[in-house]
């Protein structure tokens, strides 16, 4: 049997509603919108007969079926968002992993293994990243959680409070490996590729892990008309000197997965008339092989202070984030991939150049992912859309990979 497309659709349209603004969607984690999102969810899974509970850190769990002691095949994604956001991101696959599991049911199968949907807290990072899925995993720290901050200056300690959690529990949410069997998450691309090369189904082989550096090149403020080109030290020209480096780089060190992106510039004091005497950017490198990784944070920072040191200046670099590449379980890869051949699909085995909650799931339980394309590669924005034939065969995928992995 196939899932219900048109419930599953109404579900992604009545969730869309919930922190709907003139710019698109916007629900925080522990916002009072991912709180409406959040009871709505449980809502929905209690009446698809789910056993649903909230644990320490937020994340929303429901189970069904299979037998006692078993692990759980379990899936699911994120309802939060980024602000401004599409209806897809990360709710596509909770409800997609809600519409599965109430398929199964419906089929009156009797499973081995229970079957188990997630939805985490935190994902989009409101408070770092990944909040709920790194508790789980066991990755997140007491420090970790009296630290974190959104960009109002609002701690997570507090909005967790009003949202009635206690700060102090949220490292009792960590789970032990031998309560799951796999986890596999369907999201949408967030990128270009299946849709131009027309495949309907991409099948994750890993996950791509990051550094972000915030950069400070310090050089001297002087006037733009009476000090020679010679004898100026222009931090913005560190910049671009820098920058003119990045292709060769990973033309050298990295691979064709290896993505590097300055994506934040501040010039100080800023003014047409004067050398910028000061140059603040953020710097993210991505890939899928660790290893690559690693050479690239040597390589840039050596290339970094080479620079500054030939043209007078001094760097400082702030570590803002780091994130471990993660692979896919290949066990989980295959099964995907002859399943898809089963129903016809053609599939793209394919790296995921985001970051997911999968990855810290892979950390304790063999995991991969599922992806349906993204019209005109566009994620994190109001014009993100996916078709909804896309959407039924993705999510029938998923329903069979979850019913052969629990049976």
């Amino acid at each position: 049997m196939c899932i219900n497309s048109s419930r599953l659709k109404e579900d992604i349209d009545t969730l869309s509603t919930i922190g709907r603004t003139i710019y698109g969607l916007s629900r925080p984690a522990f916002s009072d919108e991912d709180k409406q999102a959040s009871d709505w969810l449980i809502q929905k899974m209690e009446e698809a007969g789910l056993e649903v509970y909230v644990d320490e850190a937020g994340n929303i769990r429901g189970r069904w079926g299979g037998k006692a002691g078993k692990p759980a095949v379990a899936t699911g994604s994120h309802i939060d968002t980024v602000n401004n956001a599409g209806h897809l991101d990360g709710a596509l696959g909770v409800l997609a992993g809600l519409e599965s599991i109430r398929s199964i049911r419906e089929e009156g199968v009797e499973l081995t293994h229970p079957v188990e949907l997630i939805s985490f807290s935190d994902e989009e990072g409101r408070f770092g990243s990944m909040v709920g899925s790194r508790a789980m995993a066991g990755l997140l720290t007491k420090e970790d959680v009296e630290s974190a901050v959104d960009v109002n200056g609002e701690k997570l300690t507090d909005c967790m409070a009003k949202n009635g959690f206690d700060p102090d529990e949220v490292l009792k949410a960590e789970e032990n490996s031998e309560n799951f069997k796999a986890f596999v998450e369907l999201h949408i691309e967030q990128g270009p590729v299946l849709e131009q090369k027309q495949i309907p189904v991409g099948v994750v082989d890993g996950i791509t892990g990051l550094f972000k550096w915030q950069v400070t090149l310090t050089g001297q403020a002087n006037h733009a008309g009476t000090t020679p080109m010679s004898m100026r030290r222009d931090s913005f020209q560190g910049l671009v000197k820098f920058a003119s480096r990045i292709d060769s780089i990973l033309k050298e060190h990295g691979k064709e997965s290896s993505r590097t992106t300055i994506g934040s510039v501040q010039l100080y004091p800023g003014s047409p008339n004067v050398v910028p005497g000061q140059c603040v950017f953020t710097l993210e490198v991505r890939d899928t092989d660790q290893e690559v990784l690693d050479r690239l944070e040597k390589v840039y920072y050596k290339s970094l202070h080479e620079m500054a040191e030939n043209i007078g200046l001094t760097v400082s670099i702030n570590s803002l984030s780091a994130i471990q590449a993660t692979p896919c379980s290949p066990e989980i890869v295959q099964q995907i991939s002859d399943i898809a051949e089963k129903q016809k699909l053609d599939y793209l085995v394919m790296p995921s150049g985001a970051a997911h909650d999968s990855q810290n799931m892979a950390k304790i339980t063999p995991t991969s992912m599922i992806f349906v394309p993204s019209i005109g590669g566009v994620s994190h924005s109001p014009d993100e859309a996916t078709s909804l034939q896309d959407i039924e065969k993705g999510t029938n995928l998923l329903k069979s990979v979850l019913l052969e992995l629990a049976l």
